[in-house]
């Protein structure tokens, strides 16, 4: 068999290094555990099975770095191989990456998802670049019967400066292989004056940006392999439905056509496994989506056949506005609005949004043997293995999944239902088999981000302080996707800006209303901080304009003095993404300084032309503080353009200033176009929308003209930088055009509300 893809396997992967010669080193880099689980290994030597291999030095100096995450145009990929190559001072340019497969055991966690690459795993890459640095040094030292004090890894060299002499690291295998571990107190960590690579205003490029801005790039879509079919899905049209009646001869009429057959699929909720259908399986792409077009299935919708999003809607709103089960409670919230010298109220609306990433979901499937062997643009392969194993009822050891490039995720590619979908269909067929969803499939049939409902209250005294606070949301939680008994959001979910709110208010109440789901609800980048963010930053500016302040300076004055805030103990659960607040507080130091600098930097406060205003918001989310100020320019038929934004994000240790302001980049992109256009709705149980012509992204004319983003420079644990920029890009967007025309958007998206 031909792949054309490059081999990734494991096999390969050693099989290459031992005929190098090359001396491997292995860590385990699980989070929270310590280095020195690290373990060095002669190459042909390694135990069985080989635990933690994460790089290697050949006898010619190249060095390899598994990269265990996935790579969607974040800068994953490079940017953790980048902290190992500059701890242990190998020159870049002499290092080369290989993907690692899905495996837990070996790897960790590989679910690229939460904005937790960076976070768990910046640590432990930069240890074990320290310990390789360490024996390098000891290598060469002993070689030269010196002190170890007297000699420095300087990039790919060990230097003697004394005597000037120097030894390449391909030149230290054979002395390396003979050593022991060093103390762990050996082991030191650069200094952040010391290092190469991160924390530099320009790194080196992510090590696909050539390929991918050639084309050359291989993704999930590419892979190509001798005997391979392609396969397309006929879906049921409402989730939970299933095909009553079909008749295949049209399709298999269709020339290149080779197969049409049932995929039976999985009673709601359905989790992460197959929706089935009508599999239509061809020698090519078009003859795949000709043959679908061609079928003639009758469907049975089931039960959620009536769902209608302006129904679903109503009920959403009137949820949101009666009291629910309470979440957080400090002070006495009901008796302070009531006494309040002003109260204020309002509702917020946010719909179903798709993923739609540009390359829609694809999978390679070769069952045999016993054994099934998967190509896919996965964020999550682990998951993938899994649902694959129970979908063809293996042992998750026979399954092997090899991670493609990502043509974008932002969340749906943590699902693998399409890998289990490739893996049935190529068990049925008998020979290799891509099955692709086509831009359709992915805007009709995906895990949509929740649609939700937000209602807020406020008092305010006499001198315009806000005294009381109450906050209810409502939406379908993600859980209702594997559970039915999940009627209403999660703790988890609530945590994601809503419990979470970091004011300093007496009286604060924050609950939850419970409302069926009738599709499949999945994690979006940022989840459910979007209509939580967007609803809070939206009512503290309106708030401000109602108490006749500045919105800077009363946002600041509704955060409060710097302090580190601790939920835990008023008995709120899972509100710090996981972490311990000892590492990761609730610093409102820090979101006050982020609001300081994106105030400062964009000009807050200056003249602006006739129907020009400037909005801000700040939200904190992913463990990251991110406040955005954005201008815009509404003319008299109601366009907005947006000349400017300013984002300034406080994430912790920057470890690639690069990639943060890539990703700020790419949120307000995103985030723009959602609030502008971006809505899925249900009519009869389907979605009503299909490609970009009715789901629109953000055209070149209505991007932003300039983003200029502004990193807080510190040595925090890092956090997130692929989620946090996009919560609070909506309320800015509508904030400013408040601040331009008065016109207040409460409900998303903007698309004509502003229109004369």
């Amino acid at each position: 068999m031909n792949v054309t893809l490059a081999s990734v396997s494991r096999r390969d992967f050693l099989a290459g290094l031992g005929a190098a010669g090359a001396v491997t080193f292995a860590a385990r880099l699980l989070p929270g555990t310590s280095l020195f689980e690290a373990g060095l290994h002669a190459q042909g030597h390694l135990p069985s099975p080989d635990p933690f291999v994460w790089v290697s030095i050949e006898p010619s100096g190249a060095v390899t770095i598994v990269t265990h995450r996935s790579e969607m145009g974040q800068g994953t990929r490079t940017t953790l191989p980048l902290a190992l190559a500059d701890e242990m001072e190998a020159d870049w340019a002499r290092v080369s990456l290989q993907q690692a497969p899905g495996d837990e055991a070996r790897y960790g966690s590989q679910n690229t998802d939460g904005s937790r690459s960076i976070r768990h795993f910046l640590q432990p890459m930069r240890e074990t670049g320290a310990l390789v640095r360490r024996l390098l040094e000891l290598a060469a030292a002993g070689t030269w019967g010196v002190p170890v004090g007297e000699v420095t890894a300087r990039q790919h060299v060990v230097v003697h400066a004394a005597s000037g002499r120097t030894l390449g690291y391909g030149e230290l295998v054979e002395a390396v292989r003979r050593l022991p571990l060093p103390p762990a107190e050996d082991v030191k960590l650069k200094s952040p004056e010391a290092l190469r690579y991160l924390m530099k205003d320009a790194p080196p490029p992510i090590v696909d940006l050539f390929d991918m801005t050639t084309g050359r790039a291989k993704y999930g879509y590419d892979v190509q392999m001798d005997g391979m079919r392609v396969a397309v899905i006929a879906r049921p049209p409402v989730y939970g439905g299933k095909a009553a009646s079909f008749d295949p001869r049209p399709a298999l009429d269709v020339p290149g056509v080779e197969r049409v057959f049932e995929l039976p699929g999985t009673p709601v909720p359905s989790g992460m496994l197959p929706l089935g259908g009508i599999v239509v399986v061809a020698r090519d792409t078009w003859s795949a989506i000709r043959g679908r077009d061609a079928l003639q299935v009758k469907w049975d919708d089931g039960a959620n056949r009536t769902y209608d999003s302006e129904a679903y809607r109503e009920r959403l709103v009137r949820v949101a506005r009666t009291p629910g089960r309470v979440v957080r409670n400090e002070g006495d919230a009901g008796a302070a609005l009531a006494s309040a010298a002003r109260r204020i109220e309002a509702d917020y609306y946010v719909p179903h949004l798709a993923h739609a990433p540009m390359e829609p979901p694809a999978a390679t499937a070769v069952v045999r043997d016993g054994r099934c062997e998967i190509w896919a643009a996965t964020q999550h392969p682990q998951a993938a293995r899994d649902v694959v194993a129970r979908a063809l009822g293996l042992d998750a050891a026979n399954v092997t999944v090899n991670v493609t490039l990502l043509g974008g995720g932002f969340g749906r590619k943590s699902k693998p239902d399409y890998v289990a979908e490739a893996a049935l269909v190529a068990r049925e067929a008998g020979y290799p088999v891509k099955l692709v969803w086509t831009r359709e499939d992915e805007i009709r049939h995906g895990y949509y981000h929740t649609v939700a409902a937000q209602h807020l209250e406020a008092g305010l005294d006499a001198s315009g302080r806000v005294v009381a606070w109450l906050h209810r949301s409502a939406f379908p939680p993600i859980g209702a996707t594997f559970s039915a008994e999940a009627k209403g959001p999660s703790d988890d979910e609530l945590a994601l800006g809503c419990v979470d709110v970091p004011f300093d208010v007496p009286n604060l109440r924050c609950e939850a209303g419970d409302v069926d789901a009738h599709v499949r609800i999945g994690w979006f980048r940022s989840v459910i901080n979007i209509p939580q963010a967007f609803a809070v930053s939206s009512f503290a500016d309106e708030l401000a304009h109602a108490a006749g302040r500045d919105p800077r300076d009363f946002l600041l004055g509704l955060i409060g003095p710097p302090r580190h805030i601790d939920l835990a103990k008023g008995g709120v659960k899972s509100w710090n993404y996981g972490e311990s607040p000892a590492v990761y507080p609730l610093d409102t130091g820090r979101l006050r300084r982020v609001v300081e600098l994106a105030t400062e930097r964009g000009a807050w406060g200056a003249p602006l032309p006739a129907r020009h205003g400037r909005g801000l918001a700040v939200h904190r989310s992913f463990l990251a503080d991110v406040a955005v100020v954005m201008e815009v320019a509404v003319d008299e038929r109601g366009r907005v353009r947006i000349p400017r934004v300013d984002v300034a994000v406080d994430c912790g240790f920057p470890a690639n200033p690069e990639r943060i302001r890539s990703q700020m980049e790419g949120a307000v992109v995103m985030a723009v176009a959602a609030a502008m256009t971006g809505e899925i709705t249900f009519r009869e149980g389907r979605a009503v929308q299909s490609n970009f012509f009715d789901y629109e992204i953000l055209r070149f004319e209505e991007a932003p003209r300039e983003v200029r983003t502004h990193i807080v420079p510190t040595t925090a644990p890092p956090g997130g930088v692929g989620e946090p920029g996009f919560p609070p890009v909506a309320p800015a967007l509508c904030n400013a055009i408040f601040a331009a025309v008065g016109k207040r958007i409460r409900q998303l998206p903007i698309r004509d509300q502003l229109r004369t």
